[in-house]
């Protein structure tokens, strides 16, 4: 009797498998350029263009926040770079070199930290040097993953890439290349 009680309590299903039913799924199926499209490219842009200064022939305009839900706008901006950071880490989302990969991501999250410390001091100053730093390490992951993979498989582009400058810019080009 006492052998099928034992019998029993062995064929009982493990308290284990009900943990597994319940543990975290990730779907990393979204495509890397998507994800930095609806996620990492609009955080960015939303926080650099929350800082610094644009100068037009109109003279020179402040780009910082005037209200508190402009200086909120950065603070989402930043918190969201910084979970993307943490997405870009999730099992499947990985490039390689992985180490390099783990590296920029975790950069990134660092430099986005520090963003939103910013933005939430409404310091406009640390705000800037913040949206450089986040910059500098956007085009240093991009020259590493997309724009040498890019050069490698394509080779550089054919003709000039960029529009032709406006005529009046190619005069004071011109003229400062003459020494006028």
């Amino acid at each position: 009797m006492s052998a099928a009680v034992l019998m029993a309590a062995c064929s009982q299903p493990k308290p284990a498998a009900k943990a597994e039913a319940g543990a975290a799924k990730f779907n990393t199926s979204l495509p890397m350029d998507e994800f930095m499209g609806h996620v990492v490219d609009p955080a960015s842009f939303q926080y650099w263009e929350g800082s610094g200064t644009e100068v037009t022939a109109k003279g020179e305009k402040d780009l910082s926040p005037t209200t508190e839900e402009g200086w909120t706008k950065l603070e989402n901006a930043a918190a969201t770079l910084i979970e993307a950071g943490n997405a870009m880490q999730l099992p499947g989302r990985a490039r390689a070199p992985e180490a390099d990969w783990y590296r920029h991501s975790q950069v990134l999250i660092e430099r986005a930290v520090a963003a939103k410390a910013a933005a939430e001091k409404h310091d406009k100053e640390a705000v800037f040097k913040a949206g450089a730093a986040l910059y500098e390490e956007c085009t240093a992951c991009h020259e590493q993953y997309v724009i040498q993979p890019e050069l490698k498989a394509n080779g550089p582009a054919k003709g000039d890439p960029l529009p032709p400058l406006p005529a009046d810019i190619q005069a004071k080009v011109a003229a400062k290349a003459a020494g006028k």
